[in-house]
Order: C-alpha cells, then sequence, then structure tokens
C-alpha cells in the first residue's frame, strides 16, 4: 500500500510545506515504521499514512526547533548572551585601506563624471534623468560611467597586485 500511494504522499507532504528532502525522509521514516511494526487491519488505508506521514513530519519540524533552541542557549553560554557583531580590527583596516584608494581613484575623474557616478550608484538616479538635468544625451551619461567603472576597477586591480585590464563595454 506504501509504495503504491508513495508519489500521492509526496504530494501530500508538498502541500504541508516540507521541503523535497524532508519529504523524502519523512516518507522513508514512514516506510521503516511500517516494516518494524505490527499494524493490524485498517479500514481507511490511504488517510492511516497520511496522518502517519503528517505526525512524523511535526515530530521532526518539533525536534529541530528544540534542538536550534538548544544549540541557541549552549552557544549563549560558550560565547556570553551578546555576539559583537562588529567588524574587526583587521578587516576595519581594509575596508578604510579600500575606500580610500577608490576615493583617489575618482578624484583623478573630471567633476562632471564624479557627478554622474554619484548620482547613478549612490542616489539610485536613472541615466535619463541624469541626463535631462545636465542637459547631455544618455550615451554621454553612459560613457561617463564607463570611465568611473574603469577607474574603480584599475584602483581594484591595484589593490589586488594584479595589472589593471581594460574594462569591455
Amino acid at each position: 500500500m506504501f509504495l503504491d500511494n508513495r508519489a500521492i504522499l509526496l504530494r501530500f507532504l508538498a502541500a504541508r510545506r516540507a521541503t523535497p528532502d524532508e519529504a523524502e525522509d519523512v516518507l522513508q521514516d514512514l516506510f521503516v515504521k511500517l516494516e518494524t511494526q505490527i499494524i493490524g487491519p485498517i479500514a481507511e488505508p490511504l488517510p492511516y499514512l497520511c496522518r502517519m506521514a503528517d505526525n512524523l513530519l511535526v515530530d521532526r519540524r518539533r525536534s529541530a526547533a528544540a534542538r536550534s533552541v538548544r544549540e541557541e542557549a549552549w552557544m549563549g553560554t560558550l560565547f556570553g548572551s551578546e555576539v559583537d557583531d562588529r567588524p574587526s580590527a583587521e578587516r576595519l583596516l581594509i575596508s578604510r585601506e579600500t575606500l580610500a584608494l577608490m576615493s583617489d581613484a575618482l578624484a583623478q575623474l573630471p567633476d562632471r563624471t564624479v557627478t554622474i557616478f554619484r548620482r547613478f550608484r549612490i542616489d539610485g538616479a536613472p541615466q535619463r534623468e541624469i541626463a535631462a538635468e545636465l542637459g547631455i544625451s544618455v550615451s554621454a551619461v553612459e560613457k561617463h560611467l564607463h570611465k568611473a567603472y574603469k577607474a574603480i576597477v584599475e584602483a581594484q586591480a591595484s589593490l589586488d597586485g594584479d595589472s589593471p585590464r581594460p574594462l569591455r563595454s
């Protein structure tokens, strides 16, 4: 009966929002349970199998939730209740150096290019809007952005110790 209705049970578990892996695990547990336990005659086998599968799914989810709570409590006792989300001193130093390098690269560009880059990348303004504000074409905005991106890529390459590679359009 189980093997004949395996596809139905998988759909049932999917409707209960079980992931495919979770559904396969539940069906494996169900099969083992059916093989190892003596079960008497059942009037409605398919609803019985669905109820067993549902119960196994609920048990798995409860166990996972309890395990998560237990692990969080254990981690809290090991590392203290507060976890420091601040970046390390090394990460801060690297970030500051990268920012300074990128700022220097942008500072070497014409003011209009930097303005367009900031409006597009930082302010999130569309290229058409920037073009209208500055009285230039969208193509000109794209060319300015291309210059800014090229400068950033070259600065990043120097930071990584690579030789600068030309930027493709």
